[in-house]
């Protein structure tokens, strides 16, 4: 078995030094051209400098290229010679190249690379803070990072020790996989010999469960993400939560004591804690009117400055828990948390969209309606043709034609889809089915693939059993399964599918799962290293998420990881939620 029945978790890897690895990388790029003034990111518009030197950090992008050229030939107009230095990050394009020889600066700039596509946001959690992959890959069929990705797990091999099991599913995961062995045979010896402190890696690619990535979060954690945005790890809190007239950006990491032990809590035990912890404050704050001086010496050096921390962090989490509620209350948040459990379960199916068209013609919000429109479609394997004319017309009356294109994004992605006549394929979409399917078809794009995709999410719900049967109300205090992350009501695909899988170790026994899933031919399993593995290494679990993965994602395989005995590391291309996901299909910037 993969998840032996133990009460202690094992040590995770230090992941500490990928951060000074990175800053090492960094500095090294700037001490090659000396005197740098500024680091601009073209983001921002740059404030004039006297410098004879710009260096420009930036991701490789054609618009950023553009923006680059127009300041560089803007000083050639004005007779200003300087030099100037581009670093992308986290790779170098061709294409950026391209970009600047076209404009007739190539020559006046120097390009460098700083590989940074590993961020620690947590002792659990890395990052390659690239929200674009979502829209590139899922949209677009962009496959510029997946390079970036193979990398990035290469290095961890190097670091960590080789993987003993590997298992993934999805294209992207695929491809990612091959071309991470690739990296792995040419460079064969960096981590030969290391005892594995990972002994399990999972891939995963997003569109094997949009779902999960489309409900509404329900953890705190998710809660603060989804109602204030948490950004690399922190979150700028505004004077609703600080009570003043001042805001202040938070890290949200387990160094919060406070945080740290009600990030992964349904929303619902929350309060309840926080009054707690205050009460327990408080008592430790009153311990000194008896003390005499000696005593309170060392109260004051010793005990004083963390319960000062702690007060303040509590204040705060009290402070967004308020606005949290006052905020969902105002969004009428239990009816919208009825719906999508209705459309989970297959409950009420027009009832729901009738709220959904109530939704719609109340302007709520462009981004939800959209969500809640997308979830419908997924559950229900794509919308009658009626329906899907229906919501799509309200839609764009009462947000706007503007849209338009939106809508064509989210077909193209198999977000939001029509049913064809008795809901099969045509001839067309068979043809393309065949291709994508076929194995030499990697460079076909996955906009392609979603015209023979079905979400099929009833039968896969009912294989692995994702909407639980639950006697009388669900014990949110006492959670029982991953389900407690969405109210009791639904277990997140994404986390089952892992589950199951290690459980398992492989995909014996999931062919249905796998063909409902259209990934019959991009689930695999390597587990050519094993016998290198220690016990305690092949109880720590590398979950690899590709297009982003969800804090109630997160804080369910941890759940798992306390019942099961192991412990469960998340890299991610970027942490996202259901308002992200539909932003990055969106046209229309907000």
């Amino acid at each position: 078995m993969a998840f032996p029945h133990r009460p202690d978790a094992p040590e995770l890897p230090d992941f500490s030094m990928l951060k000074r690895l990175a800053r090492d990388q960094l500095i090294y790029l700037l001490e090659q051209q000396h005197e740098v003034d500024k680091l601009y990111k073209v983001e921002n518009k740059p404030a004039l400098s006297s410098s004879e030197q710009l260096c420009f950090l930036v991701r490789p992008r054609i618009k950023n290229m553009r923006y680059i050229a127009n300041l560089v030939n803007a000083d050639k107009l004005a007779g200003r010679t300087r030099k100037y230095k581009v670093i992308f990050s986290p790779q170098k394009f061709y294409a950026c190249e391209m970009v600047l020889e076209e404009e007739g600066i190539y020559g006046d700039v120097s390009c460098d690379e700083w590989a940074f596509s590993l961020l620690p946001l947590d002792v659990d959690l890395l990052s390659m803070e690239l929200p674009e992959f979502f829209r590139d890959y899922f949209l677009e069929g962009d496959q510029r990072w997946i390079n970036t990705v193979a990398q990035a797990l290469h290095l961890l091999s190097t670091l960590y020790g080789p993987f003993p099991n590997c298992y993934g599913i999805g294209r992207c995961a695929k491809m990612s996989h091959e071309l991470w062995k690739k990296l792995e045979e040419e460079e064969d010896g960096e981590s030969k010999g290391r005892r594995p402190e990972i002994g399990h890696v999972f891939l995963l690619d997003r569109d094997v469960d949009f779902v999960t990535a489309l409900c509404s979060q329900v953890v705190y954690e998710g809660l603060v993400d989804d109602t204030f945005r948490i950004k690399c790890g922190s979150v700028d809190f505004g004077p609703e939560v600080t009570s003043s007239d001042k805001s202040l950006k938070v890290l949200l990491n387990a160094k919060d004591k406070v945080f740290s032990e009600i990030r992964n809590e349904h929303f619902s035990n929350v309060f309840s804690f926080l009054s707690q912890k205050a009460r327990n404050l408080q008592a430790q704050y009153d311990r000194r009117r008896g003390m005499d001086i000696k005593q309170m010496k060392n109260f004051v050096s010793q005990e004083l400055k963390g319960l000062k921390q702690e007060h303040r962090l509590l204040s705060l989490h009290i402070g967004a828990c308020e606005s949290i509620m006052k905020k969902k209350t105002k969004q009428d948040f239990q009816e919208l948390i009825k719906t999508e459990h209705a459309l989970l379960e297959g409950f009420d199916i027009r009832e729901s969209t009738g709220y959904i068209e109530e939704h719609i013609d109340r302007q709520v919000s462009p981004i939800e309606s959209l969500r809640l429109m997308c979830l419908l479609s997924i559950t229900e394997n794509g919308l009658i043709p009626k329906d899907y004319r229906s919501l799509k017309t309200q839609y764009l009356q009462s947000y706007g034609p503007e849209h338009l294109l939106t809508f064509s994004n989210l077909r193209r992605a198999g977000l939001l889809t029509e049913q064809a006549p008795g809901d099969t394929l045509t001839a067309v979409e068979s043809k393309v089915s065949k291709l994508v399917t076929d194995k030499a078809a990697g460079k076909i794009t996955d906009a392609f693939s979603s015209l023979a995709k079905r979400s099929n999410f009833r039968a896969i719900s009912k294989k692995l059993n994702l909407i639980p049967r639950v006697d009388g109300e669900y014990d949110l205090k006492v959670p029982r399964d991953m389900a407690y992350v969405f109210s009791g009501a639904y277990v997140p695909l994404s986390c089952r599918i892992i589950e199951q899988v290690l459980e398992r170790r492989g995909w014996q026994g999931l062919d249905e799962v796998v063909r409902l899933l259209n990934c019959s031919e991009l689930a695999f399993t390597d587990m050519s290293k094993e016998d290198k593995a220690s016990t305690e290494s092949l109880r720590v679990i590398l979950v690899v998420f590709l297009g982003g993965c969800t804090f109630s994602e997160i804080s369910a395989l941890r759940f798992l990881g306390r019942e099961k005995g192991c412990r469960f590391i998340f890299l991610t291309t970027a942490v996202t939620n259901s308002a992200r996901l539909m932003e990055a299909m969106s046209e229309v910037k907000a």
